[in-house]
């Protein structure tokens, strides 16, 4: 069982939950709603997953809101591969 971390969504993928890489590969970084065959499903911002990233925490985490959601996926997002600014 993997215990990795979606680096696009912040989801703990299972292993039967890793996207697919271009060669048909499984993918170590991205789960398989994010990416499939070495492609993102969605061309959006970081700020437009979060948003849609929300509804899912909410619904995992007990006594989280849209408001705490939010700040915690802030926080989060920016140090994933996906997101992460390089110099």
């Amino acid at each position: 069982m993997s215990n990795n971390v979606c680096q696009s969504c912040g989801m703990i993928m299972e292993e039967n939950e890793q996207g697919t890489n271009s060669d048909g590969s499984i993918s170590v970084d991205y789960c398989k709603y994010c990416f499939n065959d070495g492609k993102f499903g969605k061309d959006e911002s970081m700020e437009e997953m979060i948003e849609s990233c929300i509804p899912f925490w909410i619904n995992e985490e007990e006594g989280v809101d849209e408001k705490v959601a939010r700040k915690k996926l802030f926080s989060i997002f920016p140090t994933l591969k996906r997101w992460k600014i390089t110099d």
